[in-house]
C-alpha cells in the first residue's frame, strides 16, 4: 500500500481506513476484525461491548456543551465482499488490501477495495478517537455479516441502544439521502443427476470473462451481462447444432455480486469441432455487440482440455439448460410509485455443476415483501421442474420510507445549505440493515448516506477522495445540528 493514502485529507479517516483494510474481514469470518474493533474501543477507554452475534457497540459521551442533545447511533458493517480478478494472485484470508491512488480515486490492485462499508467504519472510528470534534453522545454500532445474510443485524437485541436517531453510513452516492431499501432472500436449488462416460473424443473449456459485474442490487438496473446467463445461452446454442456433452459448469461466486465469469467443460466428437468453433464465433460476435456499452471487456473463449471421466446424461443436460433459461434474472418489476426505482429483481449469482450434483444460488430482492415471495416461488418453479430441492434462507425485510422524520428534514435542509443543491432523497434497491434494525427499534429515525463508491462488489471498486471529504464535512455538521433531547 502506498503510504500517501494515510496522508490524504481527512488524514484521521484515511488512517483508520488503512488500518482496517490491513485486517482480513470476509463475511462469515469476521473474528479478526471483531477483535480489532474491540481492542480499538477499549484502548480509547470507551464502553465497548460485543454481543453474542459478534456485533460491536462502542459508546462515547457527548463533548462539553452537547450533553443535552439527542443520542445518535452511528452504524456501519465490518465485513466486506471478497472478489478478485481471475489472474490476480491474492489470499483474502491472509493479506491486507493492496491500495493505491489514481487521481481523485483510491482503488485496489485486482481485488475489491472494501470501501463498502470500510469508509463508513473508518468515519465512525475517527469520531470515536477524536478529541477536537463536537458531537452529542454517540453509540457506534458495527454489525457483522451484512453482505451475505445480514445475520448481525438480525441477531441484534432490542434494548441495547438508547439513541433514537440512527445514521447509517452505507450509501454509495454522495448526492443521495437514502430513506428506504429493498428486502431480500437467498434462493438455492440443489440436486443430483445421472452421469455417463463421455462418448466424444475431444474435450475443451468454454469461458465467459471480462464482464463488468457489480452490486446485484444497486447495479441491477444497468443491464450488465450475467456470466451464468450468457454461458447457458452459449451451451444451449451449441447443443442445438452439435452433439456436445457438458461435464461441468462453474460460474459466479457471491450472491450479492453480478457474476463476471463462467467456465464450462464440454466434450464433443472431433469431427464436430469446426462447426462448434464457427458457431461459437458467430454467437460471441452477437453477444459482444449486445453488450458493447455495458461490458466492453467481455471475452468469450474456447480452449482444449483434458478428457473428463464423466458427463451429464443428455436428458438432464437439456433439462438443466432449460431451467436456467427459465430462471428470472435482472429486473422483475419497476416501482409503480417511485420513478426509476427497481421494485423487484433476481440475481442468478452462482452455478456449480459437475460429478453428478449441482448447486444454483440466487439473491432475490424487493421492496414489497409479497412480491419478493412471489418471485422466489417463480424461481422455485423453474428448478422444481427438474427435481431440484429449493430452499429460501436469510430473508430480511425492506425498509419503509418515513419522509416526515425530523432527521430527514434536518439533513435535507443542511445538504442544500452546505452544497447549494438539493439532495436526492430516495429509496434504493440494494439491501441496507435499516429495515432489520427498525424491527428491533421501531421508534428510531433512520437515514443513510455516504461518499461516492463505484464498482462495489467487484475488483473495479473505487472510492472518490474529494467525495469522502464532502461526506466527512456533512457528517460533522450534522452532528453539530442534532436537536436537544
Amino acid at each position: 500500500m502506498s503510504n500517501t493514502i494515510t496522508q490524504l485529507e481527512p488524514s484521521v479517516l484515511w488512517g483508520h481506513f488503512a488500518a482496517l483494510n490491513a485486517v482480513p474481514r470476509p463475511s462469515k469470518k469476521e473474528e479478526r476484525v471483531i477483535a480489532f474493533m474491540k481492542d480499538f474501543g477499549q484502548a480509547l477507554g470507551l464502553d465497548t461491548y460485543v454481543d453474542e452475534a459478534g456485533n460491536v457497540i462502542i459508546r462515547k459521551p457527548a463533548t462539553p456543551g452537547m450533553e443535552d442533545r439527542q443520542t445518535v447511533v452511528l452504524q456501519s458493517h465490518l465485513d466486506m465482499v471478497h472478489q478478485k480478478n481471475s489472474d490476480t494472485v491474492f489470499n483474502f484470508d491472509q493479506q491486507g488490501i493492496d491500495m493505491y491512488i489514481d487521481g481523485d480515486w483510491v482503488k485496489a490492485r485486482g481485488t475489491t477495495l472494501g470501501a463498502d462499508n470500510g469508509i463508513g467504519v473508518a468515519a465512525i472510528m475517527s469520531l470515536l478517537s477524536a478529541s477536537d470534534i463536537a458531537h452529542p453522545a454517540l453509540e457506534a454500532l458495527f454489525t457483522i455479516d451484512e453482505e451475505t445474510g445480514m445475520t448481525g443485524a438480525l441477531a441484534l437485541k432490542g434494548g441495547l441502544l438508547k439513541g433514537r436517531i440512527l445514521l447509517n453510513l452505507d450509501t454509495e452516492e454522495d448526492t443521495e439521502l437514502t430513506i428506504g431499501c429493498a428486502g431480500g432472500v437467498d434462493v438455492t436449488a440443489k440436486g443430483t443427476y445421472e452421469t455417463m462416460k463421455p462418448v466424444g473424443d475431444k474435450a475443451f473449456t468454454i469461458s465467459v470473462k471480462g464482464l463488468t459485474g457489480g452490486h446485484s442490487g444497486a447495479d441491477i438496473h444497468l443491464g450488465r451481462g450475467n456470466a451464468n446467463k450468457l454461458m447457458n445461452r452459449i451451451l444451449s446454442h451449441l447443443a442445438g447444432i452439435a452433439d456436445i456433452a457438458v461435464a461441468g459448469i462453474e460460474g459466479g461466486s457471491l450472491r450479492n455480486a453480478i457474476p463476471r465469469e463462467s467456465v464450462a467443460l464440454v466434450v464433443s466428437k472431433a469431427d464436430g469441432e469446426e462447426n462448434i468453433r464457427k458457431a461459437l464465433s458467430e454467437l460471441s460476435a452477437a453477444i459482444k455487440a449486445e453488450h458493447s456499452s455495458t461490458d466492453p471487456q467481455l471475452a468469450i473463449g474456447m480452449e482444449p482440455a483434458a478428457m473428463p471421466g464423466q458427463v451429464m446424461h443428455p436428458a438432464f443436460q437439456q433439462s438443466l439448460l432449460r431451467a436456467v433459461y427459465a430462471c428470472p434474472n435482472g429486473i422483475y418489476r419497476m416501482s409503480p410509485d417511485i420513478a426509476g426505482l427497481v421494485q423487484s429483481s433476481n440475481n442468478l449469482a452462482r452455478i456449480q455443476a459437475g460429478n453428478g450434483s449441482y448447486n444454483i444460488q440466487c439473491l432475490t430482492r424487493s421492496s414489497v415483501d409479497s412480491e419478493k415471495d412471489d418471485l422466489a416461488k417463480a424461481i422455485d418453479g423453474a428448478f422444481g421442474l427438474i427435481g431440484a430441492t429449493v430452499t429460501f434462507d436469510n430473508g430480511y425485510p425492506g425498509w419503509q420510507p418515513r419522509p416526515e422524520a425530523a432527521i430527514i428534514r434536518l439533513m435535507s435542509s443542511l445538504y442544500k445549505e452546505l452544497f447549494g443543491t438539493e439532495a436526492h432523497v430516495n429509496a434504493v434497491h440494494a439491501g441496507l440493515e435499516c429495515g432489520i434494525l427498525g424491527t428491533h427499534y421501531p421508534d428510531m429515525q433512520m437515514i443513510s448516506f455516504g461518499p461516492n463508491i463505484y464498482g462495489a462488489h467487484s475488483p473495479d471498486e473505487r472510492v472518490q477522495i474529494s467525495s469522502v471529504q464532502k461526506f466527512w464535512k456533512f457528517l460533522l455538521e450534522t452532528l453539530k445540528r442534532i436537536p436537544k433531547a
